[in-house]
Parts: structure tokens; sequence; C-alpha cells
């Protein structure tokens, strides 16, 4: 709980003039002299680690409404609260996705899911009508050509990346794009650069990767020791399965732009530091499996 309420407290500080750092029209950063840190990482990785606690603790009452779907709301209310004034809409849903799906995995009953899914759709669909970037991302979503020098040149540079990699590529380290073309070619497009430099066929590797990540972890999960560590690794697994399939989708025109980094691959110091010590755990949990 309280490495939960300090990450809380931690992204909230963006938000102060001395401490919070801007790029690209979102206070995301927080600058400390010559080092500078992204808090929502660190908030996504205890927001598992807390709510598989809770649920661990609630076990069989978290089918009744008050134990399983109100504690979630209200964690979610307060990570809205804080996460859309930067914005960072895309690290709020993948939040509402990790939770939603530890309920799952912890029994809560299926029309509480589904209930709880439709609200956050409906929440979800209100911000898109409320908020002008979401709109713009949800018509180059549905358009990638109607606005080429605007809203739509990340999607669009993308897809030329990708598409001109062919079936093996340029080669590694012989992108195009990735010089002056792509915006972040380093992080929010970096699935981009592996198709044009490696191809559909290093494309197609690289999903497997993840896939076989997903599985393995998944197979971890079922046969850890307690709720605790089977919930926690769920949702570790879910949380980077998750992210890498929505920086994929949405670099390849599949989803919506959502700008979210690719992991263990993408540049970011915060995000490969949370990961690497998530795996670490996931590892040091999976030497006390139960032998079927």
């Amino acid at each position: 709980m309280y490495f939960f309420l300090a990450s809380i407290l931690l992204t909230s500080a963006v938000f102060i003039p001395s401490l919070g750092w801007s790029h690209g029209g979102a206070l995301r950063w927080i600058n400390i002299g010559s080092f500078s840190f992204q808090p929502v990482e660190i908030l996504k990785f205890t927001f598992i680690i807390y709510f598989a606690a809770w649920l661990s603790w609630a076990k069989n009452r978290v089918q009744d409404f008050k134990f399983g779907i109100l504690p979630l709301a209200i964690l979610l209310g307060v990570i809205a609260f804080i996460l859309l004034k930067q914005p960072d809409t895309k690290s709020f849903i993948l939040i509402t996705v990790i939770g939603i799906a530890m309920l799952f995995i912890s029994g809560v009953p299926y029309k509480y899911i589904f209930g709880l899914g439709a609200i956050a759709i409906i929440f979800l669909g209100t911000l898109v009508f409320f908020k002008p970037y979401l709109q713009e991302r949800v018509k180059t979503f549905i358009d990638p050509s109607s606005d080429p020098r605007g809203s739509s040149y990340q999607v669009q540079q993308s897809l030329i990346a990708i598409g001109s990699g062919g079936i093996f590529g340029r080669g590694y380290g012989q992108s195009i794009q990735k010089f002056s073309y792509l915006p972040e070619p380093q992080g929010d497009s970096i699935f981009a650069v592996i198709g044009e430099e490696l191809g559909l066929v290093g494309g197609i590797a690289t999903i497997l990767l993840y896939c076989i990540f997903a599985l393995r972890g998944m197979k971890i999960a079922s046969n850890s020791p307690d709720l605790f560590s089977r919930l926690l690794v769920s949702g570790i697994v879910i949380l980077i399965t998750v992210q890498s399939f929505m920086h994929i989708a949405s670099v390849s025109g599949v989803f919506p732009l959502t700008g979210v980094p690719l992991p263990f691959m993408s540049h970011g110091g915060t995000s490969l530091m949370i990961y690497l010590t998530a795996i670490g755990i996931v590892l040091q949990i999976s030497k006390y499996q139960k032998i079927n």
C-alpha cells in the first residue's frame, strides 16, 4: 500500500512547476537536475502489486460488489484524476484493462466484469467527445490519409516504413524513415523501424516473441504457489503483453495511435528499469511453481 501511495504522490508531482517537465504538449516527466523519469511507469507496477494484494486478501469476498468492483472503481477514479490532467489517456486505459483482467482472474462474476467494461467504454467515448486531441486520433485511425502533414503524419510515415521493408527488410541499421521522417523512431515508432529493417519476417518474429512471453508467463501464473503470486504474475504479464500489442497495432494502423513504448525495445530508462524489475519478480515466483 505504501509503495502505491508513494507512486500516486510521485505521479502528482509532475504538476509542481519546479519538478514537472513537459514534452510534446504533455506533462508526464519529473526532472531533477540532469536526471529525468516518467513516474507513471512506477504507478503501473505498484498498482498491480497493491491490487493483487487486495484481491488476495479479499479472496472469495471479491464476488461481493464492495470488495471487488467498488475498490477498483475508487482506484481508477483517483488515477484518472491525475493522469487525464497530464494528459496520459493511454496509461489510464492500460491500467483499466489490467484491473479488469485481474478481477476476472480472481473470480468476480461475469456480469460485473461486462458491466465494468461497458462503463469503461462509455467513459472512453465521453473522453473522446470532449478531448479534441483524442478526436484527431480517432479520425486518423478511420482515415489515415485525412491529414498527412498533421495528425496523420506519424501513421503515414510508419506505414511507409513497414511497407518499404517488404518480406526480409532493408537490413539491420539500414532504415531510411528513422532519419528525419518518423517521429520518435527510438520510442513510439520503433516497431515501424523493425518492419523496415527486418521486414515482414522480423515483424512476425517480434510478435511471436511477445506471444511466447505471454503464454509462458500465464503458465507460471497458473502454477504459482498462492493467490497473490498468481495475480501478481498475471498483472505483470498482462501489462507487458497488452502494452506491446497496443504499440504494434497503433504503429500498424490497426488501432488508434497511442504513443506507448514497446517493452524491452523502445528507448526509455524508467520503463526498462520497471519491466526488468517485474520480470525478475516473475522469475523468482517461477522457482516456487506447483508441480502438476
